[in-house]
């Protein structure tokens, strides 16, 4: 049974879907897909192509939206659109550190866990797309992992596809995750001399604070060891448009008095573990680095092994000196799985993946040169998130695929400004701009 309501604009249905957790073994186990319906209030649906959103992560769930907001307003002028769980996601079958032990040991846990990736996703999207729109293709809008479905999608399936538009998602094609921490740690580098460079009191408050917790053992409320890196890794604020402000509204009131001396403030504290736990999201982590595995090589704790490559981001060598305190960013890191609590009963689950060889290559290259599908995509310069040569390497490479290079937002641009960045794709894809 399908429920539907109201919400200002907008008309809501939730969908449910099985599929199963094997794609290759269809008559195995299954596993339940959530999606919203979205329909505009005053125009309907009936008449109008489908569109399919597929969000940002791995990990997260589909936008969750107040009305008709954002891009959505924009997109259900044209469409109807299907707002989708990625399998363990949102309402979809949940897979975290309370329901993954019911799958057994680390070893069946990664084992189910390897059918969370893209690959997996767009054959979800595949075997749900003639129960939506009865056989017609759909259009896919992917923003950040949700454009590396994507160019998966163009690479498996372009059939079910009448468009693709792609927002600061385009990935390596080919490229291993160490070339991706390579060219990532770099930009944390740039990333945070612009903060600096905005607000110059942060190098003393970062490192006054770096400087505590070394000496200091911390422990958040829930149990979150808030060591050095841990504070470097507030870097993942950078990425966003709003990011480096709040960052330093986080750092100005770090410490208080106490009869003890300056102490971390509770609302600090607070604020910070609201920011960097998983337990919300506990996939972005566990699954970060294999959605980049292919080609026979583990990923081998790949960002923590690249970071030892950049000295610069030591915490002890540069509290020993007088340099600014670096903070990183998109990098998962072995370390998290002792610190953060919604992730310690799944740190054997994910050394086994990051052991893992037999992962699929995931991007048809031959298919995607000789790509018929209507693309378009948003590439934000100096993404923190996806570098912008692999990207405009990638685009290159997908026939036909239309770019919009843009220095005016950072990767949350379908966020803080959806219906100008949609405009702007759709007008690529019909050959308006």
């Amino acid at each position: 049974m399908t429920l539907s309501y109201r919400q200002p604009g907008v008309v809501l249905s939730d969908r449910r879907f099985s599929v199963p957790l094997d794609h290759d073994d269809p008559t195995g186990e299954r596993i339940e897909i959530f999606a919203r319906e979205a329909v505009s209030a005053s125009r309907g649906g009936a008449d109008r192509p489908w569109l399919v959103y597929l969000t940002g992560g791995p990990g997260f769930g589909a936008t969750r939206f107040n009305g008709a907001e954002s891009w959505l307003a924009r997109a259900l002028q044209d469409y109807r659109v299907l707002l989708v769980d990625q399998r363990g996601t949102g309402s979809s079958t949940p897979a975290n550190r309370q329901t993954l032990p019911l799958r057994g040991g680390p070893r069946e846990q990664a084992d189910y866990l390897a059918h969370f990736r893209a690959d997996s996703i767009v054959r979800d999207c595949e075997a749900i797309r003639p129960e939506v729109t009865g056989g017609a293709p759909w259009t896919v809008l992917g923003q950040s992992f949700g454009g590396f479905c994507a160019t998966h999608y163009l690479s498996l399936a372009p059939e079910g596809l009448s468009a693709a538009l792609i927002t600061g998602g385009l990935p390596t094609l080919d490229g291993h995750a160490d070339d991706v921490y390579r060219a990532a740690y770099p930009r944390m580098e740039r990333k945070t001399a612009a903060h600096y460079a905005r607000y110059p009191q942060d190098v003393e408050r970062a490192r006054r604070i770096a400087a505590h917790l070394a000496e200091h053992d911390t422990v958040l409320e829930g149990g979150y060891k808030l060591t050095v890196p841990a504070f470097q890794s507030l870097g993942m604020l950078l990425g966003t448009g709003d990011g480096s402000h709040r960052l330093h509204y986080l750092l100005e009131d770090a410490f208080v008095p106490t009869p003890a001396g300056p102490a971390l403030s509770d609302a600090f504290l607070e604020n910070t573990r609201t920011a960097l736990s998983y337990a919300g999201n506990p996939l972005f982590a566990v699954l970060h680095e294999a959605i980049y595995g292919q080609g026979g090589r583990p990923t081998a704790w790949s960002a923590e092994r690249v970071r030892g490559e950049f000295p610069q981001f030591d915490p002890e060598k540069t509290l020993a000196g007088d340099a600014p305190l670096l903070f990183t960013g998109e990098a998962v890191q072995r370390w998290m799985f002792d610190s953060d609590p919604a992730l310690r009963p799944l740190r054997e689950t994910a050394d086994l993946l990051a052991e893992r060889t037999d992962w699929p290559r995931l991007y048809d290259t031959g298919r995607l040169a000789a790509n018929e599908v209507p693309a378009a995509a948003a590439i934000y310069h100096d993404d923190l998130y996806v570098d912008t040569e692999h990207s405009l390497r990638t685009a290159r490479a997908i026939r036909g695929l239309r770019t919009w290079v843009t220095d005016e937002f950072e990767h949350d641009g379908l966020r803080v400004s959806g219906p100008r960045v949609l405009d702007r794709l759709l007008a690529l894809v019909r050959g308006e701009a």
